[in-house]
């Protein structure tokens, strides 16, 4: 079984890839006894309903590519080496974390060790990578440039990360280097637009994935979107509210609409 899901565009496609790399929420059977049970049937730190938030994106003519497991199985969006992303003493899980973003242990037996995280790379990381690339090179040679949005999102307060609230939303662009000014500007006036508190590279960036796909020189671009999940869940962040959720889709729908006349030179 394919460690991602890919869903095709019900219209003609446009030059957009949109991956969702922490949706997932299924665990490999290999591995369902390592986990704590309780913590298992609902992974913390998931990116809840991200992948339902962006359901309208197929309708644009986007494709998306989405995760299946859990980022406990491994996260797509670490350095396959688990060098850290970031080096302001903020908490960061490696590429088979052993605790959730609060330190809690999330396995009952069998820690992985570096065979076994490299068993997992092998079968979940590097496929994810392998389709995402395959798509865009598709995507270019039919378009000529191509741009990759990664969708993620996070609780309003994580203190081991930060100790302030997080902004609304923050595009990340690897201190603009991971896509041409003119896209990062567009992005920006497009996010915006909205009633919502935006930030560029801060406190995030953009992970490996936006830093590896990231090739501006090369016509692909790579942008990253965090938000936070009360944009389009409940109080508890835990019930996806489809009022809040069609709030925020209108802005995304405006975005990357303007974005893909700007990738289509319309």
């Amino acid at each position: 079984m394919n460690p991602y899901k890919v869903l095709e565009p019900s219209v003609p496609r446009v030059p957009i890839l949109l991956s969702v790399p922490h949706c997932g929420t299924e665990f490999p059977k290999e591995l369902q006894d390592a986990y704590v049970p309780d913590m298992m049937a609902a992974p913390d730190d998931t990116d809840w309903f991200v992948d339902q938030l962006y359901s309208f994106a197929v309708e644009m003519g986007i494709t998306m590519i989405t995760a299946r497991y859990s980022r406990w199985v491994i996260d797509l969006n670490r350095n396959p080496e688990s060098k850290p992303l970031y080096n302001d003493g903020r908490i960061i899980t490696g590429l088979c974390t052993t605790t959730d973003f609060h330190g809690n242990d999330i396995y009952q037996k069998n820690i992985p060790d570096q065979p076994e995280i490299d068993r997992r790379t092998k079968l979940y990381y590097s496929p994810y990578y392998q389709k995402v690339q395959e798509l865009l090179d598709e995507l270019k040679t039919e378009f000529g440039q191509v741009l990759l949005w990664d969708a993620h999102s996070i609780r309003q307060h994580v203190p081991t990360i930060r100790k302030d609230r997080f902004p609304d939303m923050i595009l990340g662009s690897v201190d603009e280097t991971s896509a041409s000014k003119s896209m990062i500007d567009l992005a920006l006036e497009g996010l915006g637009s909205g009633n919502f508190e935006l930030k560029h590279n801060t406190p995030f960036k953009g992970g490996q994935i936006t830093r590896t796909f990231g090739r501006p020189h090369e016509n692909q671009h790579a942008l990253q979107l965090e938000m936070n999940k009360v944009l389009y869940m409940d109080d508890t962040e835990t019930v996806f509210d489809l009022m809040r959720a069609n709030r925020v889709r209108s802005l995304l729908k405006s975005t990357l609409n303007g974005l893909s006349s700007v990738l289509l030179n319309k």
